[in-house]
């Protein structure tokens, strides 16, 4: 006999043996021991999660000669005719490659057929997203309306790519991802029937690996035991999985937190010279830095051994959670410059050449300590220019003041005359993103900003994360808006009082719609005013 998988050796016969979707299997369960078993079921989830599985296990199951407790009993001749596959009442069909019209068609002459031995016939279609759209019109009348002996099991990892008039004719069943506790614990009866050895540590990375899918996590486990060892501990996962061990990716992420670049580019190119992938090298970088920051505000972490903790530990203690928040948010960045680059390897140097530039680094860090600063404090003040004899000098004045008492930090003598026009209030926003947004742009214009002020009307704040709004232009964006609001000391005064609105640092982003927008002469007038400064109302 075949060498056989461990994924099919191990494919679950009943649905007591499924691995973590009793909401599902319960429900199947009582359909059928009371009889109500739907004419059409639509099976959607992630891959490996057990949709083809549970098809497998109902066909047997509503055909069983000695069903119990709504279980297939796998010994009568349907379930062992279904096993080998011998059973032709129960089809299987991969929409993938069988996914024309004249398919779907010799499926609706079929089901006039009584089945040969079973009680029903069965057809399970799998990635069904994959037929065509005529394939789709000619299922419809059939699934709306099969024979009696007619059941249908649709599967797919993308119910989205379905219309709408196959969906309301299935029932619908939302396979989740399987969560690492259930898989470590099927992991360990795999390995005890199979004679494998594995460290605890391994199979919680085998589980972390699979992301979910049980079939994956099977299908690394074999892998581990392709050389003929059944000893399997994570350092030989990681081998051959491709992960950089966790010394190397420490090293690089120590010297990104010490802004040293030539031990970064050392730890980079000794990972390399191994021939690992440059995507799973950050992948673990991004990880590594999300568990430093899980322990500094958790002080545990499950997946690390002794030693890799107390380095943790130390690194922990060094640097500040906004910074760790921060690297993460830049590198999930360079992850997507680097997926649509041929040049992979320069862009990733490159990327962690500027994460290690300490100059920008602290121009960052300390712009969010400032706003959290404030933020906790209470004590926001913001001066409000009235847009009389406005300079160059005075469109500088409107930054936020941390105030204590009555006593307001001094202007400079330049701007002396100019502050007998200025009052000082405190500013509260709504809480809202579409509220406090049109309360910003007016501030820009109250605080003299008109050249910001006049190129954000129409605009709309959106929340992209917890950590980045978004500044959509539905309109576009002039080319001479643009130059504007690119520039280093703009971005930097919108996002403070994006900051302040929603209460803790926030970085922002430009979204235009339509980036091909011809500079108009108002435009040009904006221009002249700024350049020449001269300030003017629009009316």
């Amino acid at each position: 006999m075949g060498y056989t998988a461990l994924y099919r050796k191990f494919r679950p016969l009943t649905f007591s043996e499924m691995v973590g979707q009793e909401h599902i299997t319960k429900t199947l369960k009582n359909q059928i021991i009371a009889g109500r078993v739907g004419h059409a079921y639509l099976f959607n989830g992630g891959r490996g999660t057990g949709k083809t599985s549970s098809a497998k296990i109902l066909a047997r199951a509503i055909n069983c000669l000695n069903p119990k407790d709504g279980e297939p009993c796998n010994e009568c001749e349907i379930c062992k005719g279904a096993l080998n596959g011998s059973l032709t009442d129960i089809v299987e069909m991969d929409a993938a490659s069988n996914n024309s019209v004249e398919d779907i068609r010799s499926i609706r002459e079929e089901v006039n057929f009584l089945p040969t031995k079973a009680k029903y016939r069965v057809y399970i279609i799998d990635e069904v997203h994959m037929l065509s759209t005529g394939a789709f019109n000619a299922l419809l009348k059939t699934l709306e309306e099969p024979p009696e002996h007619v059941k249908f099991i649709l599967a797919t990892t993308e119910p989205q790519k379905l219309p709408a008039t196959i969906l309301s004719r299935c029932q619908r069943f939302d396979f989740k991802r399987i969560s690492n506790e259930d898989i470590i614990k099927r992991l360990e009866i795999v390995c005890k029937e199979s004679s494998i050895e594995a460290t605890n540590q391994a199979l919680k990375l085998i589980a972390i690996l699979s992301e979910g899918a049980m079939r994956d996590a099977l299908s690394i486990l074999e892998r581990c035991i392709q050389d003929g060892e059944n000893n399997i501990d994570e350092d030989k996962i990681k081998e051959l999985v491709g992960i950089p061990k966790t010394e190397f990716v420490n090293k690089i992420t120590n010297s990104i937190i010490e802004y040293d670049v030539d031990k970064a580019l050392e730890g980079i190119d000794e990972v390399l010279e191994q021939g690992k992938d440059i995507t799973n090298l950050l992948w673990e970088i991004i990880k590594y830095i999300k568990d430093i920051l899980v322990y500094k505000a958790t002080q545990k972490l499950d997946i690390y051994n002794k030693d890799e903790l107390e380095k943790i530990k130390e690194i922990s203690q060094k640097i500040e959670k906004n910074r760790l928040i921060n690297l993460i948010y830049q590198l999930s960045e360079l992850e997507n410059e680097i997926k649509w680059s041929t040049q992979k390897i320069i862009i990733f140097q490159a990327g962690i050449i500027k994460l290690c530039n300490k100059n920008e680094a602290t121009d960052i860090e300390e712009r969010l300590e400032k706003i959290e600063k404030y933020i906790k404090s209470g004590k926001l003040q913001f001066q409000v220019e009235t847009p009389k004899n406005i300079t160059q000098e005075s469109r500088t004045v409107n930054q936020f003041i941390p105030t204590n008492n009555q006593n307001i930090q001094e202007q400079p003598k330049t701007n002396k005359a100019l502050n007998k026009n200025k009052t000082n209030t405190t500013k509260t926003y709504s809480n809202k993103t579409e509220e406090f947004w049109p309360e910003i742009v007016n501030d820009l214009k109250q605080n003299g900003k008109i050249v910001l002020y006049t190129n954000l009307i129409n605009t709309k704040a959106v929340e992209i994360n917890d950590m980045t709004i978004g500044i959509e232009f539905p309109n576009g964006m002039s080319p001479f808006g643009k130059t504007v609001l690119e520039k280093q000391e703009n971005i930097k005064e919108i996002s403070d009082l994006v900051s302040i609105a929603c209460g803790k640092p926030m970085q922002i982003k430009y979204i235009t719609q339509n980036p091909q927008v011809k500079q108009t002469k108002e435009d040009e007038l904006h221009k002249f005013a700024n350049e020449s400064d001269i300030p003017f109302n629009i009316i």
